[in-house]
């Protein structure tokens, strides 16, 4: 039997170093190929246009437009392709906006490859399941089906962080104006250590900030501020 083919993928993100790295992450799952990368929602549109695009890796935060009016977009202009929404917001009518528009998967940065190769692995077994083409059978089957590529997945965070940690560090750096690794380690109740580590990892992942915090004579002491999806 010969090799299905490629699902055909579009990246869509404005941030040089993001965009490199979803491209790159993309091409390293079997089954899945990169036709284009653009940076904006007028080129997102213009992409669909000029290519057959199986899926959007959408930013929901661009430059131009938000990535929810992109995908009405898309289907007033009659494109069938799949969306997974993959950016820093997490604001919950973003979320339903999201869902409610057929978006197949919502993936939160910052994220490791691990996390979006399970996504686009999930993706890919809903698609041949509805491209089988044969009728359900049960309820199971529609159940499955429905679900398809929203089936939960265990999170994939660097070794020894948890999601519900990394959810309590952003809920705490987004009520502080500015907060040291000790500080935030005092309000959470873990180590210091720990504190420092899911700080960082959120400045690497652009959704988070160090700034300097200099008070009298003594050595300045880092402090974590939110960005988030700014």
């Amino acid at each position: 039997m010969a090799e299905s083919a490629a699902i055909r993928v579009l990246v869509v993100e404005d941030e040089p170093v993001a965009a490199q790295a979803h491209t790159t992450y993309v091409g390293r799952v079997p089954g899945f190929a990169v036709v284009a990368t653009v940076g904006s929602g007028h080129d997102a549109l213009k992409a669909l246009r000029d290519n057959e695009v199986d899926l959007v890796l959408l930013d929901m935060n661009l430059p131009d437009r938000h990535g929810i009016d992109i995908v009405r977009a898309m289907r007033a202009g009659g494109h069938r392709a799949d969306v997974v929404a993959v950016t820093s917001a997490r604001d919950l009518d973003v979320v339903r906006s999201a869902v409610s528009l057929g978006v197949v998967q919502y993936v939160l940065k910052p994220f490791v490859f691990g996390t979006l190769r399970d996504r686009l692995e999930a993706y890919r077994a809903y698609r041949e399941k509805v491209h089988e083409g044969a009728d359900v059978a049960t309820q199971a089957d529609v159940d499955q089906v429905l679900a398809g590529a929203r089936t939960a997945l265990p999170p994939t965070l660097p070794k020894g962080m948890s999601e519900e940690l990394l959810g309590q560090v952003v809920r705490a750096l987004r009520a502080a104006d500015g907060v040291s690794a000790t500080e935030l380690a005092q309000a959470l109740g873990v180590s210091r250590v720990t504190a420092r580590r899911y700080a960082e990892h959120l400045c690497e992942g652009r959704l988070a900030a160090r700034t300097q915090r200099y008070a009298g004579a003594g050595r300045p002491e880092v402090e974590y501020r939110w960005l988030g999806a700014t």
